[in-house]
């Protein structure tokens, strides 16, 4: 992406904090195990920065994290270069279990339409020796596209061990995503008619009840939640009454899971001051493999209810009584 100077080209600062950066790093070119980054790339930054790489080492305004060199480089320059709005975001920074963050891209599909794609990567601790945990999503793709996505940038990180990947990868699916995808009416009957399958086999088909404390950019946090129960094919309610706030999940269980990673990593509610936010308030009421008194739910619904018993109605029709009577009422 096109940066028009220092500023634009930094995450926000606190997001460089917490992970750690040494600074930013090229905006051009890959980010290898052994060497340094051009000093030409660092053309749109500042002087000290400038200066720093010529000296073969990032800029140091934000210090540095305890991880191997070329991982540090390799976020760093991971930074300046998806310096776009929304384009990179760091989730979650552990010394223990590593670092998560995500990549907004864009990939060419059918007719080489651009297809907004969001690339989810977990670091752990000895990466590069191991391959970095993966998850694709976009609204464009269905579950069993991304799904194919995923496994096929998994191959593609196994030749890739013992160096940074990520930019690699995130190379390989901007150049080869239409080749993965087959005709969209093929894939899409195929993918409904999965679902349907699975959805009347209970098999792997769980339930989960979530509470919030509260949300206060709730348009967009609303349509976040609806964004991931589609992608993750889940479905289920997002119920409101009065300050009580409740999601309803039913589905695959590791779908379920996957939406729990979601809730808890992403920046998905503003705080006091309006600053983007993770949700802390959130807690798991309940979860448990879907019975034969349990209504199937066909789709995800967000409702609004004007009393409690209006709220108990719907855990009635849903088979879920006593969920109700323990959690909710209690």
């Amino acid at each position: 992406s096109p940066c028009d100077g220092e500023d634009r080209c930094s995450p926000p600062e606190s997001e460089l904090e917490e992970l750690g950066f040494a600074g930013r790093a090229p905006a051009q070119g890959r980010t290898r195990a052994a060497g340094r980054p051009p000093v030409a790339a660092w053309a749109h930054c500042s002087a000290p920065a400038r200066a720093a790489a010529a000296e073969g080492e990032a800029p140091s305004r934000w210090g540095r994290v305890a991880m191997a060199e070329p991982v540090q480089e390799e976020l760093s320059a991971l930074a300046a270069i998806f310096c776009g709005p929304d384009e990179w975001e760091v989730l979650s920074r552990s010394e223990t279990d590593g670092t998560v963050f995500r990549i907004l891209t864009k990939a060419a599909g059918h007719s080489d339409v651009d297809i907004p794609i969001e690339l989810m990567f977990h670091l752990p601790v000895n990466y590069p020796s191991c391959l970095p945990g993966l998850s694709v999503h976009s609204e464009h793709l269905t579950r069993a596209q991304c799904v194919t996505v995923k496994e096929k940038l998994l191959e593609q990180a196994q030749n890739l061990l013992s160096e940074p990947m990520v930019h690699e990868l995130v190379l390989w699916v901007q150049q080869n995503l239409r080749h993965l995808l087959h005709p969209p009416e093929t894939r899409n009957g195929s993918e409904k008619c999965a679902f349907a399958s699975s959805v009347t086999a209970d098999d792997g088909l769980w339930i989960t009840l979530l509470h919030l404390d509260h949300m206060r950019a709730k348009s967009k946090y609303v349509r976040t939640v609806e964004r991931w129960a589609s992608d993750l094919k889940l479905t289920g309610r997002l119920m409101f009454m009065g300050k009580i706030i409740l999601i309803l999940l039913q589905g695959d269980r590791n779908s379920i899971k996957e939406y729990l990673i979601l809730q808890k990593t992403s920046k998905v509610d503003v705080d006091s001051s309006g600053k983007k936010c993770k949700e802390k308030m959130i807690s798991v009421l309940f979860e448990t493999k879907v019975q034969t008194e349990h209504k199937r739910f066909l789709a995800f619904e967000v409702k609004e209810y004007s009393s409690l018993d209006e709220l108990q109605k719907e855990f009635e029709t849903a088979g879920l009584k006593k969920l109700f009577s323990e959690f909710v009422f209690g």
